[in-house]
């Protein structure tokens, strides 16, 4: 564990006055909507349900960048907002609890999600702010509009990605999509052998329960809101894709099947 006066010069960070992420967004406001984000979202994952977190004390030593966290994928925004919550709890000392919204005044600014484009464009004013919190879009090579589609897979995803764990840390959803039992993408194992990050596995229940698809309005109250960091993982060059994939769907507790 840091010391507590480490911890403080941590969290008192420069503002990011004039400065941009890798995609262009300002760092002061991006760090602005991350703190209206969780002011809003903070009610309905501490009050309104019950969270429990476990394993963030694996995250208290990670580097500052070419870390990559995957979790199983429930619900479009509240899972990423969730983890948000957590990363910045982490960030300023505190340990598997998002009890002290404190750490909202100072949120960590290195953090990306992959997610659809067109999930972030065309669902309203509020995915498309949440975009600016550090969104990396992609276009999907097998969902379009609801559809299901056989399109050419986006060549500048991998480089997207791979600008953001250059920067910080990345959240990837390597089923790619928020129904039940969904197959592992092999974009994935891709990712792992290219830029060979640390990974992160993320186990995460209830969110299914709690809100609807987009994650944006409460469906159950009550429901325990469950997220599990597991021991971070460095994959050998040597292994194969397979290896990968089936390891990745252990730990995150999902069916190995692959699409």
């Amino acid at each position: 564990m840091k010391s507590k006066l480490t911890k403080l010069f941590q969290f008192m960070d420069t503002l990011g006055i004039g400065e941009r992420d890798p995609f262009g967004n300002p760092i002061l406001f991006k760090r602005i909507v991350m703190g209206i984000m969780g002011a809003i979202t903070y009610n309905r994952l501490r009050f309104y349900n019950k969270m429990e977190i476990t394993g963030t004390e694996y995250l208290e030593d990670l580097p500052e960048n070419n870390v990559l966290f995957l979790p199983n994928h429930q619900t479009y925004f509240m899972d990423v907002i969730c983890l948000y919550h957590i990363f910045f709890s982490v960030k300023w000392g505190f340990r598997n609890t998002i009890k002290f919204p404190i750490y909202l005044l100072a949120p960590r600014s290195n953090l990306f999600y992959v997610a659809a484009t067109e999930t972030m464009k065309n669902d309203g004013i509020l995915p498309k702010l949440f975009a600016q919190a550090g969104a990396i879009l992609v276009n999907r090579s097998w969902r379009a509009a609801g559809q299901d589609v056989a399109r050419g897979v986006d060549v500048g995803a991998i480089k997207k990605i791979k600008q953001g764990l250059q920067c910080g840390w990345v959240i990837s959803f390597p089923q790619g999509t928020t129904k039940a039992f969904a197959p592992i993408r092999k974009g994935t194992s891709h990712l792992i052998t290219s830029e060979n990050p640390i990974v992160v596995p993320v186990r995460i229940n209830g969110f299914r329960r709690a809100f609807d698809k987009k994650g944006l309005l409460l469906k159950k109250r009550n429901t325990t809101l469950q997220v599990e960091f597991r021991e971070p993982i460095r994959f050998s060059k040597e292994a194969s894709s397979e290896e990968i994939l089936k390891k990745i769907a252990d730990e995150i507790g999902i069916e190995y099947k692959i699409a």
